[in-house]
């Protein structure tokens, strides 16, 4: 970085205030010890001073290192400020209280040669003074653990050749619109720089004695330097100990706080400074966060935990986010760091349960509204629980595209609802959560459903309800059958027509019965899938229901072409396809074009077929079902050589192996 040289200072007049010789002064504290990593940021900050009269702004959650990463800076080139360095602690978070701005200005004037006396006493004059001292200097001051841009623009010096470098747990969005503040934003640190950071306190042979649990340990703290420091404290202090023992011992998310405090510092006491300053609904809000099993929050989430509305909780998230103690990974999408959770579950432990079944019903409630966009027309998955709390809101859905982007989006917390759900004992929520996925189960049938749904059959055998044990065995049977583990599949389907009976759910019963038609033409049985679908197609239609109608002809129109039926398979699949309007149905419509164009090759009209199969499999690649796409383009290249096919069914194929 190259900086002007500085000016030549003015002498002061007589009577003004007591100027001494220009010299450099330095109130910067030492340089940090065991600095690791964060090549990036200093990197971002030396590009950030190389502007007139910058304002550098490096923010962070508590414990990330911020002040260690201004003062590593700070020292690096002392040659850049020939006049000083100038430093202060605005202890913005800290029990002490921040000091006085006219306190810090004092100090700043008398580093810069003014008598005592000649400091002004209000602030203003000892701002103005401040900033005509510093006009023709070359100085960096460092403003520390800042709370907010007003104090921070009283502290601002006057010179071009100026930088000051300012470190904060808040955002201070203020000093960026006021003063262009150069924001370097401080994230925790990758596992290898955690695992330097111990190597640096404990020395490098005991870390490389224990190369794997020193990665743990790294990534137990979650990369928070704070909490790093704390672990290699720990110890140091106990050089018996092996890190491998200390690992076992942070692993119990219980205890690990408490295992990240020594004397007077610890994660969470840095945690509790920040949290002190919050507004109550914003600190209501982040205790009730911690009780969310899974790893991202919305505003409807966040909403049904705190048991407010999702415009409430959009705005405490805001107030956390720009604390640092959330972070927004996506527009309206939070997560919180693993030992940030660990603190907020302690703010509020009492309402575990009440914020538990809240997120859960606003799971089922979303899910429900998605499952309902993604695929309309078809029957409810199941009644409600007795016991269930409409959230307040509940998130809409355009159209069927971001019906499906949310439930693919939200798998892993859903599952992990689901998980959390079983272990509480809640296991009519569990069984529930899961079974709304279904839209993405068919959509990616071979993408590794089945122990999900088992977690679902043990929650709805727990229930002891023969409706739900129905219902979840019916849908994994089908998943199995796609896995290409049909004699198991046709050994659960074998009980879940009886159960859907007992329950007096006659649709269960008829989808009971398809998948298992679908199992046992798959084994080879065709005459009994045949009798399986028929009864199907009986109770569809008595019951009036056009899409279990649909789907039951669908089956049967290929169990036909399997038998070498095609002039019966191509009037099953058009009169399933008469059913359902255009929009409907994506996946559906494709493998009925796809089995009226395989019976129209077998009928011996190519062109029709072709003609077919093509426009199943563009239906498919138009709505991302990249399954039925290959299905198609595969009967295509039967009959067909052109190269566009080929490439299609590449590239489907493709896009099907990222997905997985």
């Amino acid at each position: 970085m190259t900086r002007a040289a500085p000016a030549p200072v003015d002498r002061p007049e007589p009577g003004g205030p007591s100027v001494g010789e220009p010299h450099p002064v330095d109130l910067l504290p030492r340089a940090p010890r065991g600095f690791h990593g964060r090549a990036a940021e200093l990197a971002a900050l030396s590009r950030s001073a190389a502007g007139e009269a910058p304002v550098c702004l490096i923010t962070g959650p508590a414990g990330v290192g911020k002040t260690a990463l201004a003062l590593q800076w700070a020292h690096r080139s002392p040659a850049i400020f020939p006049d000083g360095r100038l430093f202060a602690d605005l202890r913005g978070f800290s029990t002490a209280g921040e000091p006085a701005p006219i306190d810090v200005l004092r100090d700043f004037l008398l580093a810069l040669g003014v008598s005592p006396r000649r400091v002004p006493e209000s602030v203003p004059a000892a701002a103005a003074l401040f900033r005509s001292l510093t006009a023709r200097r070359g100085l960096l001051v460092v403003l520390d653990n800042a709370r907010d841009s007003a104090t921070v623009r009283t502290l601002l010096p006057g010179g071009a050749d100026c930088v000051t470098l300012v470190t904060s747990r808040h955002r201070l969005e203020g000093l960026i619109a006021s003063d262009a503040a150069r924001p370097v934003p401080l994230d925790t640190l990758e596992t290898d720089d955690g695992t330097a950071l111990l190597a640096g306190v404990l020395g490098e042979e005991r870390v490389l004695a224990e190369p794997v649990a020193a990665r743990r340990l790294s990534e137990l703290c979650g990369g928070l330097p704070l909490a790093l420091r704390v672990t290699a404290a720990r110890l140091a202090g106990r050089p018996r100990w092996t890190l491998a023992a200390l690992a076992g011992e942070l692993a119990d998310e219980r205890g690990r706080l408490a295992c990240l405090d020594v004397d007077d510092t610890g994660v969470a006491a840095a945690l509790g400074l920040t949290v002190q300053h919050l507004p109550a609904g914003a600190v209501h809000q982040l205790g009730r966060l911690g009780h969310h099993p899974g790893g991202h929050y919305d505003p409807y989430a966040a909403a049904a935990l705190a048991g407010t509305d999702p415009v409430t909780a959009r705005a405490a998230l805001e107030q956390l986010a720009a604390a640092h103690l959330v972070t927004e990974t996506a527009p309206g999408r939070w997560v919180l760091h693993d030992l940030v959770r660990l603190y907020a579950r302690s703010l509020d432990p009492a309402s575990a349960r009440e914020a538990l079944i809240g997120v859960l019903d606003h799971c089922i409630a979303t899910a429900l509204a998605a499952a309902d966009t993604a695929e309309p027309g078809g029957e409810p998955c199941f009644v409600l629980p007795e016991d269930y709390r409409r959230p307040s809101a509940v998130q809409d859905f355009a159209d069927r595209a971001e019906a499906m982007r949310w439930l693919a989006t939200e798998r892993e917390d859903l599952a992990l609802a689901a998980l959390a759900a079983r272990e509480a004992g809640l296991t009519d929520r569990a069984w529930r959560i899961i079974l709304l996925q279904w839209p993405q189960m068919v959509w990616r049938a071979r993408d590794s459903w089945s122990p999900l749904l088992e977690l679902a059959l043990e929650s709805a055998r727990a229930e002891r309800d023969a409706y739900a044990e129905s219902r979840v065995l019916t849908l994994l049977g089908w998943v199995l059958t796609e896995e290409g583990r049909t004699a198991e599949a046709a050994a659960l389907l074998e009980r879940s027509p009886a159960l859907a009976r007992e329950a007096g759910d006659p649709l269960g019963e008829a989808t009971a019965l398809i998948n298992l038609a679908v199992a046992q033409a798959e084994l080879g049985d065709l005459p009994t899938a045949g009798e399986n679908c028929a009864r199907a197609l009986e109770l569809a239609r008595r019951e009036g229901d056009r899409h279990t109608e649909m789907l039951t002809l669908q089956h049967l129109a290929r169990m036909h072409l399997t038998a070498h039926r095609p002039a019966e398979a191509l009037g099953c699949a058009r009169a399933a396809l008469d059913l359902g309007p255009e929009h409907e149905e994506a996946a559906r419509r494709s493998l009925l074009l796809a089995v009226c164009g395989e019976a129209r090759l077998a009928l011996g009209d190519e062109e029709d077929g072709v003609r077919l199969l093509d426009r199943a499999a563009r239906e498919a690649e138009r709505d991302g079902y990249d399954e039925g796409a290959v299905r198609a383009l595969e009967a295509l290249l039967k009959v067909s050589a052109r190269t566009e096919f080929r490439r299609r069914h590449d590239e489907a194929l493709r896009r099907l192996a990222e997905d997985g």
